[in-house]
Formats: structure tokens, sequence, C-alpha cells
């Protein structure tokens, strides 16, 4: 059981018995001569019920919020994980993508894979046309596997 959840419960029996009290209280104190009607308990039963049910439902809520946080951190770990599997799967690989800087697409070999701010780079050795029309030699690139637009063998 979660902290939060038996919080959630000590208060949720908290208020029942303060309800309870509260009701034994009225029940003892009322005037013998003009007590609580059956319909007045019936609303006061009622709305102690629609208490307990809201309270339940918080708590639900509350357990269904913690178990999505748990599945998406999961989900997440998952997905890094599928993401370096493919990236390693590239090592020594043509791959093709288009370069902003240069405003071209680029073919070249992976040579490495890296990890920046915890995600998965490839370091793909190409070449490009230069803007005064030559040709590069061997640029290195670090692009992410959603960069890729073709694979060679």
């Amino acid at each position: 059981m979660e902290v939060g959840s038996a919080t959630n419960q000590t208060a949720a029996t908290n208020q029942v018995m303060d309800y309870m009290t509260l009701l034994i209280t009225e029940l003892q104190n009322q005037n013998p001569l003009d007590p609580m009607s059956n319909q007045q308990m019936a609303q006061q039963l009622a709305q102690f019920s629609q208490l307990e049910m809201t309270e339940e439902m918080n708590s639900n809520i509350g357990t269904m919020n913690s178990t999505m946080e748990a599945m998406n951190s999961t989900f997440q770990g998952s997905l890094l994980m599928a993401e370096y599997d493919y990236a390693r799967s590239l090592l020594g690989k043509q791959v093709s993508f288009y370069s902003n800087e240069y405003e071209q697409n680029v073919t070249g070999n992976v040579s490495k894979l890296r990890f920046e701010n915890g995600v998965p780079k490839l370091e793909v050795q190409g070449d490009v046309i230069l803007s005064d029309g030559t040709q590069s030699e061997g640029l290195t690139f670090a692009i992410s596997v959603l960069e890729i637009t073709g694979i060679q063998d």
C-alpha cells in the first residue's frame, strides 16, 4: 500500500468517526418532545453515504493517477531502449538524412553511437557540396535515429 493511499484511508476513517460522533451527539441532545424525523435522519445518512462514496472515488482516482504515472515512466524507458537498440543496429551501415546546416541530403557511414542529454545520437561520416561548389572531405554529423531518411547496408 502506498503512503498517500494510507493517508487517504486514515483521513476517511477519521471523517467517518467524526460524523458518527456528531450524529450520536445530535441524537442524544435532541429535544425529546420534537425528535428528529425519520426523513431528516434518512437525509443525513444519505449525505454521509455520499461523502463516503466521494472519498472512495477520490482515493480511486489517486490510485489510477499513480498507476498511470508508473506506466508512463515504464513506457518511456521502453521507448528509449528500443531507440537505443535501433541506433546500435545501424553501426557500420550507410544512412541518409537531411542536413539543415548545409541544406542538402547527406549520405554517410554510421561510425559511432553516443548519448546526448540521455538520447542516442549517431555519428555519421559524410560529404556535402560546399557553398563554393567543392565537395567536403569526411564531415562528422551527430543525428538522431528520427532524422534518418534512408538506410543502405
